[in-house]
Parts: C-alpha cells; structure tokens; sequence
C-alpha cells in the first residue's frame, strides 16, 4: 500500500503551528505574491507571468492528498508521527490530521486571476483561506509546497516572456513575418535542470508564453496531464531532426561534406534539418563546404539550418563591428597599427583594418578571416542570397537557416538582433535558451512569498500584517484582498470588507477539493499574447 506523504510536504516548523495559533482563531487568509523586482534576471522587469496554478491544484491538493483520503486513518497518519516525531524529539500529537481525515477533503478555497496574466510586483495573483473552523493550520501549512510549486513555473515563464516580447520586437522592427516568432526561441534546458520534474515544470513555463520551439519532451506531457493540451488536435510544441557532436564525429572518417549529403539524401530529405557545425573547424563548414553543397541545399525541400556551438554567440552570428577607417586601408591614414587600434577603441568598436587585414582589438598578432568578420548570417547570405522585406531589410532564402543553441542570455538577444538590424538583416535566427536562463533564478528573483493577512478571531475579523522595521521591503498587504484594473493596470486594495473581498478580479477556482474552474493551455497563451 502507497503511504501518504501528502502532509509532510511542508518545512518541519508548520507541525508545531497548528498548536501555535491563537486559540481563538478559526480561519487564516493568505495570499501569494511576488513582492519585489530588484533582483530580476529581466532587465528592468515588472510584471510576472502568473502560470502554474492549475498544476499545484490537481498534482498537489487533489492527487497526493486523494492518497491520504483513500488510506485507512491509521495507516493515513502513522507515517507522518513517525517521521516528525523522530524530526522533533517527542511524539507529535496527529489529532488534527485525525479530524482532517475524518473530515474527508481539504477545507480550502483559493481564489485567483486569469492564469496567463501579466501581474506587477505587489499584487497578489492568488488567495487561498480555510472554509471550515478547526482546519485554520491548513492555509500557512501548505504555504511552503505552494510557494515551492509555483514560483519556478512562474519565473520561468517570465523569462520566456521577455525573450518573446524581444523576438517580436526585432520581427515588427524588420519585417521577419511574424508566424516565425514562436519559433524562435528554442527550450535546450532539460539537462542542466534541476532533475526531470524541474525540467517539465520550467518547460511548460516556456511554452506557456507562446514560444513552441522545444526539446524538452517532458514539457509537453506536463502540458497534456495538467492542461488539457493535445497534441492531436493543436501545437503544444515541437522541434526538428537535429545532430549533435557524436554523431558528427562518428563520419571523422568521411568528412563532413559526405555526413552532409547521407543526412540531407537519406535520412532528412525535406523539412528542418538542423546540423551542429563547429565539431572541428567551423569557419571552413561554412566558406569552403557549403558552397560545394549550395545546389542540393537549395534542391532540397526544407530547410537547412547551421548551428555553432562554441564561441561567442553575438560575433559568431553578427561578426565584428569595424573602425569607421575599415572602409578603406587604414595604413594609407596611418602607418601605426596601434593607432588603427586606438581610433577603433576610441569609436567602441571590437575590430579594425590596417594594412589590408582585419584585427580584433586587443590581438594584433592573429588576423581575422573576413568570414570571422562578416559573421555566420552574412555569411549565409552570401552563398545562398534570399529576399527583401517590406522594411527593407535582407532574410535569407528559406532553404538556409541558423541557430545557436549555446549560451545565450536575454543580453545577448537583444544584441544579435539589435546588430543583425544594424547591418540590414532581419531577424531570422532561432536562438536556444538554455538552463541559465531558466534556472539561474531563486524565489528571491521576484520576491515570490505566501503570507497571510486576515484571521477570524472570537468570531471577528481582524486584519494582520508584518512591517519588519528592519526591511520595509517586506511589509506585507493587509486584511482581505481585492485586485481590479485601475486605468487599464492590476492594482490591489487592502483592508477591504468581505463583501468587496468578493468582488474584484480574483475568482474561485478551488473550493473543498473540487477545482472550480480549470484553463488550458491554449487559452493561457492568448491570455499573455493580449498583454504583450
């Protein structure tokens, strides 16, 4: 027989709780919100993707605790004393998971926004409160799994959400037609998450915003299980035939133009085919074995996409920027290479010309190669050319594509299409992005905290609040919540009665174990599409 873990899913402290609160004290409120943007991995961030919700409920509330429910009360409660009793050193009194067993459901509502609202710091997106008198311990004792559940998911998608407002940002600025901007931002996190839960749970976060490009499979079953997605009937998300290094280095033989051709003759014939470069010598792939390929690239129904994996993404991608005096040979202005260095720093540009070569600044021994210079996606177009767009600038034919996979930040987004633009490209690329970006983050990257703000006493209601002295940046709201749009943003209101406590924005989606009402997926992603 399974036993229950469903009540220890909680930090030890919470078993004393119960015992703890105010005698009188039959209901706790609480809310959830992410306080504070000061130390967001978004620049200048501040709302939050509120996603995860619906998950927490049916994985957490209804699924692990239907354990508790279905097992017998004593077999249901003798695992819990046992471990908190040898956690604590004395035998815990478990009564009060007796009664909640007796009472056969969790006494709880939660109310919520919309998941898939873009909520500013300081506003709760969710409150949750005991619906029956005896079960007060239950509202704070499950904050510590409910934070634990909610807010990776939710920073996440924050972060997916600022790359997609970035693509679509360069898209509109250049013309790239706008269908390709879903597919932009590619998940690569799975292996460097934290375990395979952790990787499903950032990886819906990704998909949530709108981004469909994934290699994270369990993203998608997470998807399905908790959202209602299908992917039947709708793209939940979705990659291509790709390589990667061993697979290259299996052809060290053959070489690389014949790996080439078995993979694009024989085993990818049409569509996306996406083949790691840089396995030995990159900037060869693309000047000297490309060309030799340009005819069956171009034949081929699909599209062909290179992927560096190593170096700087921006220059690798973009190339250098260039000293003014590059125009022309700078040793007809100047003998001196250090001041064709000087005059390139002085101008804050990373390379420069002199003598009929290109240097990087700061090594002047090694000349760049032109191709080094120019970058991978001028390079592309100078082999394979493509079309104009209706903002006048350059996108590749749709036989070549590229993508980098590897190191990628938010920064560094912006900068390749910022210099992509800047050089009369637009902005066809896929980016991939990784498990820094989506696990470089804490609870503190948006200040995500459950507190409680109202309690019924002696039959009364009384607002409380922390205010730490010691840290204003932690004062919590106060009393029963209320969210409403004030001038078209989610502004909260404190202290309210509980007849406004019911109205407002937030809305019933659990109540005394029944989820209320459920979203998808698919409405999500319209829900942050509205909003950005």
């Amino acid at each position: 027989m399974t036993i229950s873990a469903a009540s220890m899913q909680k930090d030890v402290y919470k078993e004393f709780h119960a015992r703890a609160y105010h005698p009188d004290v039959t209901e706790v409120y609480a809310n959830y919100t992410s306080r504070s943007g000061k130390l967001s991995n978004v620049e200048n961030n501040e709302k939050v993707a509120f996603v995860g919700l619906q998950y927490f409920i049916k994985s957490y509330l209804q699924e692990e605790w239907a354990e508790f429910f279905a097992t017998d009360k004593q077999t249901a409660v003798a695992n819990h004393k046992r471990i908190m009793s040898a956690m604590l050193g004395y035998a815990v009194d478990v009564k009060y998971l007796e009664d909640l067993h007796d009472l056969g459901y969790l006494p709880l509502k939660i109310k919520a926004l919309p998941e898939g609202s873009l909520v500013p710091y300081q506003v709760p997106p969710m409150t949750i409160v005991n619906t029956k008198e005896g079960f007060q311990w239950l509202t704070n004792m499950i904050e510590t799994v409910l934070s634990a559940e909610n807010w990776p998911i939710q920073t996440s998608a924050t972060t997916s959400v600022a790359y997609l407002k970035v693509f679509k940002e360069f898209a509109q600025k250049t013309g790239l037609p706008s269908d390709f901007v879903p597919f932009q931002g590619h998940d690569f996190s799975f292996r460097g998450m934290f375990g395979k839960q952790a990787a499903a749970m950032s990886g819906f976060g990704h998909l949530a915003s709108g981004l469909v490009g994934t290699d994270t499979i369990p993203a998608v079953l997470f998807a399905e299980k908790y959202y209602g997605a299908n992917v039947d009937n709708e793209l939940v998300g979705c990659s291509v035939d790709a390589t990667e290094h061993s697979v290259t280095c299996s052809w060290i033989l053959e070489g690389e133009i014949e790996f080439f051709k078995y993979l694009m003759n024989e085993q990818s014939p049409k569509g996306i085919l996406s083949v790691v470069s840089d396995t030995w010598d990159f900037w060869t792939l693309v000047t000297d074995y490309l060309p030799q390929l340009k005819d069956e690239i171009m034949a081929r129904e699909g599209t062909l996409v290179i992927r560096p994996d190593s170096g700087d993404p921006v220059k690798i991608l973009t190339g250098y920027t260039l000293a003014s005096s590059s125009n022309a040979d700078s040793e007809q202005k100047t003998e001196n290479q250090q001041q064709a260095e000087a005059q390139a720093i002085e101008q804050g540009n990373e390379a420069y010309k002199w003598n009929n070569q290109y240097f990087a600044v700061g090594n002047a021994q090694q000349p760049l190669m032109v191709c080094e210079v120019k970058g991978l996606i001028e390079c592309l177009w100078d082999i394979f050319g493509g079309t104009v767009t209706d903002k006048g600038f350059k996108l590749l034919d749709e036989h070549i594509g590229a993508i980098y996979g590897d190191a990628i930040t938010l920064e560094r987004q912006r900068q390749i299409l910022q210099r992509l633009m800047d050089k009369g490209f637009a902005s066809k690329v896929v980016l991939g992005i990784g498990s820094y970006s989506y696990q470089y983050v804490t609870r503190d990257t948006h200040g995500s905290a459950v507190k409680a703000t109202s309690v019924v006493k002696n039959g009364e209601r009384v607002a409380i609040f922390k205010d730490p002295k010691t840290d204003t940046k932690k004062k919590s709201a106060k009393g029963l919540l209320k969210v409403e749009r004030v001038n078209g943003e989610l502004t909260l209101f404190d202290n309210v009665s509980e007849a406004e406590e019911q109205e407002g924005l937030l809305e019933v989606v659990y109540l005394d174990g029944n989820i209320i009402k459920e979203t998808s997926l698919s409405e999500i992603r319209d829900c942050i599409n509205e909003q950005i």
